[in-house]
């Protein structure tokens, strides 16, 4: 008999999606740098509690990997990282925005809306299947555009690794909610990627900043005029 019964299993993942899709709304509303970084760690917390629920209902082994990865890579080590370069860059919060907070919070929730539109052809197929995939795929969509679209809206270098990071989180959620999740070789190879993306990326700030004192993408794109 599993451990934890379906009706379990759907409340729980449903909490812990819904925690989820809050976060990206709250990354969405920060100004802080900071914060942001703290968001996605608590993201990440969120995400392998999940995976965790999922790998003790379903007896997976590679799920259950792929929540201690998450915990060790997302929810610590990448946010440690993170924190260094802002401390070394001394940049703590996003004063100027490409589309200012309460646009940005209406376009997420058009985001919401449509993900769940998206979604609904593949739910009709695997409602049978899978019953927690009803509230868990439309939400990964949505993290995952809102995660592009921080990408699009934030001039800060280390917002836009949030918002890369983000969609990866919404990425992975999807692919719980549909297959249970990948092979365990695939994940372990993203979750290195992700780790090597991170530290690269967090130099490359940490560089930018020293040789032009910003991490302004605009600031940026107006030094080749």
């Amino acid at each position: 008999m599993p451990i934890i019964d379906q009706q379990t299993l759907v409340r729980s993942v449903d909490i812990l999606a819904t925690g989820i899709l809050v976060t990206a709304f709250l990354i969405i509303s920060s100004k802080s740098l900071t914060f942001y970084v703290r968001l996605f760690a608590f993201q990440s917390i969120l995400l392998g509690m999940l995976s965790l629920v999922i790998a003790v209902r379903y007896g997976e082994t590679h799920i259950l990997t792929a929540a201690v990865l998450t915990f060790v890579v997302k929810a610590f080590t990448i946010p440690l990282l993170l924190n260094k370069v802002i401390d070394r860059i001394r940049v703590r919060k996003e004063v100027d925005f490409s589309i200012n907070i309460t646009v940005s919070l209406i376009i997420c929730g058009a985001i919401v809306i449509l993900s769940n539109s998206v979604a609904q052809p593949i739910l009709q197929v695997q409602r049978a299947g899978s019953l927690f995939t009803t509230k868990v795929l439309p939400i990964s969509i949505a993290v995952m555009l809102i995660g592009l679209f921080v990408m699009i809206s934030r001039k800060k270098a280390v917002t836009q690794i949030i918002g890369l990071l983000t969609m990866e989180n919404g990425l992975f959620l999807s692919g719980l909610s549909i297959t249970h999740g990948m092979p365990l070789i695939v994940e372990v190879g993203i979750f290195f990627d992700i780790l090597v993306a991170a530290l690269i990326l967090g130099l490359f700030v940490f560089r930018i900043n020293k040789s032009f004192e910003t991490i302004d993408i605009a600031a940026m794109r107006s030094l080749r005029h």
